[in-house]
Parts: structure tokens; C-alpha cells; sequence
């Protein structure tokens, strides 16, 4: 290692884990995939380095007969067409045709045998990708702004900060052996399209006069996460300069190395830390290796859009537009990927966009050539103007693939929105999530409704249900969702929550009254009177 391991000091305290890193770095399973185990096969893997195998962004596939899950890293979610290409080839020569959009910007792949790691490692690397750290106890794939550059509520470009932070971290020993995974975002946009509060770091668009002229910078929230136990991040009182970002994000990263938990693994994430030092020593021990920074400024944030873009929307350049489409519950194709390469260079500037909300954008189309990208087939199933509960349905992958779900959530996810679109008339979006495991990968608690996984007895045996919480948001007022009593069979699921929905949309007070606004006006004691008048009903 090249830092002082302080928690070293006392190594009768580390979990088993800490043991296996400290002997073998996770960076080093790369070595070991290219040499040993792609030669060898499966059956060579020791069973201690499958969890190593996060530092080459790959999981075990359920039921662990062979296959992996590999996520690869968009900082920012900013694709070039040639980059979706390789994606979709790798998709589509060992993938089964199948790739995912993930909730930070990235793309999975499943089916993948260890055989075919050597070359997908090259073609990743032939177009400046990696899948290198996007999962382990590391800093994973940075979160940014998926219109940086063309943001017309941007207060500036954070795309080359995100390649600056990027290149810091990645593959960088100092920093690759965390206690648990670390999560970092930033973005200039002041609808907090990067959904900073979740975030272990998270940097927010902020300006300061200084010497008679106003600054652009940042704030900096610190401590925030999901699962089970979930905290919002808290704000450091600084002022950060777009240079200093990574500075701050060093300081940050180091404390957490440092001194972060490393006795149970599932106390292990920085918002434990946060919550126990208190954000003002822990601002005290940043400011000890970093140097002093000058005071908070003024918080350019305003809102919270979720990072959904759907439809078409002016660029900051003058002529030029970009075109959200909606790929529901994430999941899409190597013959989709390539098809929207191919519109990135006919029509556009050859990028293409992934969003926190599972969902691509197309950037760069003049004013001349929308109507004519609006009438590709793609764009059929891939919509520009997706019905109102499909376009705000978000999902984990569930137990299809994830060894730690307990449910499916995909394609029940898919149905239970179609069924809403179907049966349900609304003029207001309503943001619904779906998690198989407490994990939360599916973002769950921010959702207007968050549906998490669950197993509930009956005489025919244990089937699948969900636990409903409602009324999340961040930005300003930013408020995890409330678990309502009372589990709903999976198979329910749909004509609950159509009920539930019907409830607000018949008491609200206008049209314009958000969800989330609706539950924090009548009360959770409401809500859950309605959601057992319903079940009782159901059952």
C-alpha cells in the first residue's frame, strides 16, 4: 500500500473481508482473470475471490452456475456512438443481446462466461471504456450531469471535472480499498439531476461573490445513502471552486479510507461515519487536510427533476436539441444500442446520453432533422412521449439475475405500469420504484411510491409481496418515503396501486398538486387508512 493503513492498528477489530483485501488487493483480480482464470475456467476461481471479482465490475449471476453480471462505467453518462457500438457488440456476442441502463449512468450485461473476459476487457479498452471498479469497495462510476455541456439550467460544463475525478480514481491503490463502496456525483444543473442527498459526496451547483464578483462554484453534501438504513447527505459549510473539486473530493475519499468502519461490513458506508462524528468534525478533519476553504455561498439548487427528459427539448446552442427517450424499467438491446448509434451520427452530434432514471438521451439534432428522427422506428418502443406511468417506472434487476433479490422486479415492474396506463387517467407523473432486496439499487426511498421486495405466507406457501412507501423527493424538502403497513401480494400489485392512485387523484386539491406534495398535506395516517381499507377489500 502506499498510505499508512491506520486501520491496521488494531486488526483483531477487521471483518473477514478486510483480512482477504489487506492480502490481496482488489485491483489484482484483473491480473488474475487475464492469467488464470479465463484459461482455466470457472471451476479455478477460489471461492474468497468471487467478491473481488467487484473490482472487475462483475457479480456472480443467480444461481451461480457459471454466468456474471458486468457493469461498465459512463462517467456521466456521456456515451460516443462508437462506444455504444462495442457495447452493443459485447451485448450481442456474449451477452445474450441484453444490456441494462442502470440508476448511476452505467450499463450491465448478464449472461457473461469468465472465458470471455480478455476480450471484452480489449474492446472496452479499443473505445477508452472500463468496467474497472464500477462495483467493489472503491470509487465507483461518478454520477454527473447527463446534458452537461447543452444545459440550458447548467451553471456550467461538469463533463470535464467528471473525466478529472475519474482519472484520479480510477485504478489508483491509494484509494482502492475502501471499507464499503463510495458513491460520487456532480452536476452544475440546478434541478439536481445528479440527486446529490443519496450520494456518499455530492457536489451542487453554488455561487459566492469574492472581491466584488460573483463565483460559480460548489457546495458539498457528505453522508448520504440508501439501504436499509437510509441517511441524506449532509452540506459542508464551504465554498468550492470547480479547481478545487478534486481536492475536496481527495480529502473526503481519504477521512472515509481512513477512518470509516471496517469492523461489521454492513456498518461500513461513510453515512455512518457522518452521522457519528457530526458533519462539523468532520468538516474539521477535512479542513486538517486540505487547508481552509472560505464559507458557503448561495445554493444554486431550486429543485428536482429525477433526470427525466423525456421529449424534446431545446439545447444552451442555438438551433440544436436533444431528444429524451424513455427505456422502460432500463432494459434495452445490442440491436436497440446500435440503432441509436446510428441516429447519434445521422442526425446528431455521434453522442448519446444515460440518465439516473434508466433512460437515454439524444444529443446534438438541429432544429431540421427532429421530425425526422421523431418518425424512426426506434422510437416506436424507445418513446420520446412514453405514457405517463411507464416514463416514470424505475426498477432494480431482481432476483432474474441478483443473488440478493428476493423478488422479480423487472418485468413486473413493466407490467404493473402498462396496467396503471391502462386503467389509470392522471395528469401528473408519479415516480414508482421497484427493489428486490433492501439494497435499495432501484432507488426506493426517494420514489412518490417505492415498492421494496418481500416474501409473505400463505396456506398455499410463501409468495412474492411488496412493502409500499410513499411520498419521497430531494432537492429543497428532501424527504425519504414512509413505509405503510400492510404487504400486497406481488400478483396485487398493479390494481393496489391503481386504487391508491385513484385516492389522490380524486382528493387532491388541484391538478397542479404533486404526489409527493398530496401525502405530505394529508398525512401518513390517511394514507395508511386508505391502503388497509384496500387490502382488506383484497383479501
Amino acid at each position: 500500500m502506499a498510505y499508512e493503513a491506520v486501520w491496521m492498528k488494531n486488526p483483531e477489530k477487521l471483518n473477514k473481508f478486510e483480512f482477504h483485501k489487506i492480502q490481496k488487493d482488489g485491483l489484482d483480480i484483473i491480473r488474475d482473470i487475464l492469467d488464470k482464470y479465463s484459461k482455466e475456467g470457472y471451476d479455478s476461481i477460489p471461492e474468497e475471490d468471487f467478491n473481488l471479482f467487484k473490482w472487475a465490475g462483475v457479480y456472480r449471476q443467480k444461481p451461480n452456475n457459471g454466468h456474471f453480471m458486468m457493469r461498465i462505467r459512463i462517467p456521466g453518462g456521456i456515451l460516443t456512438s462508437a462506444q455504444a457500438r462495442v457495447l452493443a457488440s459485447i451485448g450481442r456476442d456474449y451477452g445474450r443481446g441484453l444490456i441494462d441502463v442502470t440508476t448511476r449512468q452505467a450499463v450491465q450485461f448478464h449472461w457473461l462466461q469468465i472465458e470471455n473476459f480478455p476480450d471484452i476487457f480489449d474492446r472496452l479498452a479499443s473505445v477508452g471504456m472500463s468496467s474497472i471498479e464500477a462495483c467493489g469497495d472503491c470509487p465507483r462510476t461518478i454520477v454527473g450531469n447527463p446534458l452537461a455541456g447543452i444545459d440550458p439550467d447548467e451553471l456550467m460544463d461538469t463533463a470535464p471535472i467528471v473525466r478529472q475525478l475519474e482519472a484520479f480514481f480510477v485504478n489508483n491503490r491509494d484509494f482502492s480499498n475502501l471499507p464499503r463502496k463510495y458513491k460520487m456525483s456532480i452536476s452544475a444543473n440546478i434541478y439536481n439531476n445528479a440527486s446529490a442527498e443519496i450520494q456518499c459526496l455530492g457536489f451542487v451547483p453554488a455561487s459566492k461573490v469574492i472581491d466584488g464578483e460573483e463565483v460559480i462554484g460548489f457546495h458539498a453534501l457528505v453522508g448520504g445513502g440508501l439501504s436499509a438504513k437510509p441517511h441524506l447527505g449532509k452540506q459542508l459549510d464551504m465554498f468550492i471552486r470547480p479547481e478545487e473539486v478534486l481536492k475536496v473530493a481527495i480529502g473526503v475519499t481519504t477521512l472515509f479510507r481512513d477512518h470509516g468502519y471496517r469492523e461489521k461490513r454492513h456498518y461500513a458506508r461513510l453515512k455512518y461515519l457522518v452521522a457519528d462524528w457530526g458533519v462539523e468534525k468532520f468538516q474539521e478533519e477535512l479542513v486538517k487536510l486540505i487547508g481552509p476553504m472560505p464559507p458557503r455561498g448561495e445554493n444554486r439548487v431550486v429543485g428536482w427533476n429525477g433526470s427525466y427528459f423525456d421529449g424534446v427539448h431545446k439545447q444552451k446552442q442555438e438551433g440544436l436539441n436533444y431528444i429524451g427517450l424513455n427505456v422502460p424499467v432500463g432494459r434495452t438491446s445490442s440491436d436497440e444500442f446500435e440503432q441509436l448509434a446510428d441516429i447519434a451520427d445521422k442526425y446528431g452530434n455521434g453522442e448519446i446520453r444515460t440518465t439516473i432514471s434508466q433512460n437515454v438521451i439524444l444529443t446534438g439534432i438541429p432544429d431540421d432533422k427532429v421530425e425526422e428522427v421523431l418518425k424512426h422506428p426506434l422510437l416506436e418502443r424507445l418513446s420520446p412521449n412514453p405514457n405517463r406511468f411507464m416514463s416514470r417506472t424505475v426498477s432494480c434487476t431482481g432476483n432474474e439475475f441478483c443473488n440478493l433479490a428476493i423478488v422479480e422486479t423487472k418485468e413486473r415492474a413493466r407490467r404493473v405500469a402498462q396496467y396503471l396506463d391502462e386503467h389509470v387517467k392522471l395528469d401528473q407523473p408519479v415516480r414508482i420504484h421497484f427493489i428486490g432486496c433492501p439494497n435499495g439499487c432501484g432507488q426506493k426511498h426517494v420514489a412518490d411510491i417505492g415498492l421494496q421486495g418481500s416474501l409473505i405466507k400463505t396456506p398455499e406457501g410463501m409468495v412474492d409481496a411488496f412493502d409500499i412507501a410513499v411520498g419521497g423527493t430531494l432537492g429543497p424538502g428532501a424527504k425519504f418515503n414512509t413505509v405503510l403497513k400492510g404487504r400486497v401480494k406481488g400478483e396485487e400489485v398493479h390494481k393496489v396501486l391503481a386504487q391508491l392512485i385513484e385516492f389522490y387523484k380524486e382528493q387532491r386539491t388541484s391538478s397542479d398538486e404533486s404526489f409527493h406534495d398530496f401525502v405530505h398535506r394529508v398525512g401518513i395516517p390517511v394514507l395508511q387508512e386508505k391502503l388497509t381499507e384496500i387490502l382488506a377489500v383484497a383479501s
